[in-house]
């Protein structure tokens, strides 16, 4: 079992499209654009919140505006758990982890927003340290942030998996050197390129299976 398993956030623990979607679509009208498409919204997620606005407005045919970031942060601050769930299975497998591995987040939500959503969802106990998208460290895909977990945990890159859902994340595991496991039922794995796949990718296709799935993988098979 690897010593350190940091997890994103967004399509990994937690389903959060439809609130995503929701506060992107309100900002839009707002501004006087059409609402998008859920799922056109969803293919957006991933970098941080302001190259999502950014790639809604130009999807919206809108143009740039200063302070679109700052108002979309208020009317998603606003409805972080309206429909936000954590994925079934979720629960359970962080509980069972957290007795054989240390457990932190890293995402490119920013912090606050993060932590209220764990908070909310019951999952904050489990997570030692979370990493939003608002600190000191660059944004993934850049790798600084889950190295410096692993220094804060005084962890091996060997003993080190991240796991997540998205190309954002796997390019931030192959970036930092550690093991990587795709979650295929978060809403990001459909953009993952198959051509950045090496099979050497730990697939885990529902929660519950990720107990499991990392005793069949420990740092040695990783």
């Amino acid at each position: 079992m690897f010593k350190l398993l940091v997890f994103d956030l967004d399509g990994t623990l937690v389903d959060s499209r439809q609130d995503l979607a929701q506060a992107t679509n309100r900002l839009i009208l707002e501004f006087g654009g059409q609402p998008l498409d859920q799922d056109a919204v969803v293919h957006m997620v991933g970098e941080g919140a302001e190259k999502l606005i950014a790639r809604a407005f130009t999807a919206a045919h809108l143009p740039p505006a200063p302070r679109a970031l700052g108002r979309f942060l208020d009317l998603y601050g606003e409805r972080l758990l309206v429909h936000t769930h954590a994925y079934p299975g979720v629960p359970e497998a962080l509980e069972a982890l957290s007795h054989v591995a240390s457990l932190a987040v890293l995402t490119n939500k920013p912090r606050g927003m993060s932590e209220a959503i764990l908070q909310g969802l019951g999952l904050a106990p489990f997570f030692a340290q979370v990493l939003g998208g608002d600190g000191p460290h660059a944004r993934k895909p850049d790798p600084a942030g889950l190295r410096q977990l692993m220094e804060d945990f005084d962890v091996a890159v060997g003993d080190t998996l991240l796991m997540g859902d998205s190309a954002i994340d796997l390019r931030t595991a192959r970036a930092a050197g550690v093991a990587i496991a795709l979650a295929r039922y978060g809403f990001g794995f459909c953009d993952v390129p198959r051509d950045e796949l090496n099979g050497a990718e730990i697939m885990v296709d529902l929660p519950q299976d990720l107990v499991s799935v990392l005793q069949d993988h420990g740092p040695t098979a990783a």
